[in-house]
């Protein structure tokens, strides 16, 4: 049974940082690409970073490129999002799930909520 556990999320500054953490079990973490999903309140799930399943190839949607980055580390089955210079407009629960890029993502099952406000 695929289990994906999301934590570090918080209430932060603009401009501060968190790092997001995702706890993989119930299947074969290191064969698999991951991403980081959003969804703010009253919108869908928002497609924000992806990493092939070795941790070499990576991609970010623009909205977060330069300021976000996703790891991984295949010994722990865990996933990261370091997020940086963070926005008001970064405020959202965000979850993890398996696959590259996809076309679609379900909303969370649970997630970590991110709050940037002053």
């Amino acid at each position: 049974q695929v289990h994906l556990v999301e934590s570090g999320g918080g209430l932060v500054q603009p401009g501060g940082s968190l790092r997001l953490s995702c706890a993989a079990s119930g299947f074969t973490f290191s064969t698999y690409a991951m991403s980081w999903v959003r969804q703010a309140p009253g919108k869908g799930p928002e497609w924000v970073s992806s990493i092939g399943s070795r941790g070499v190839t990576t991609e970010y949607a623009e909205s977060v490129k330069g300021r976000f980055t996703i790891s991984r580390d295949n010994t722990k089955n865990i996933l990261y999002l370091q997020m940086n210079s963070l926005k008001p407009e970064d405020t959202a629960v965000y979850y993890c799930a398996r696959g590259y890029r996809l076309s679609y993502y379900p909303p969370p099952d649970q997630g970590t909520q991110v709050t940037v406000s002053s």
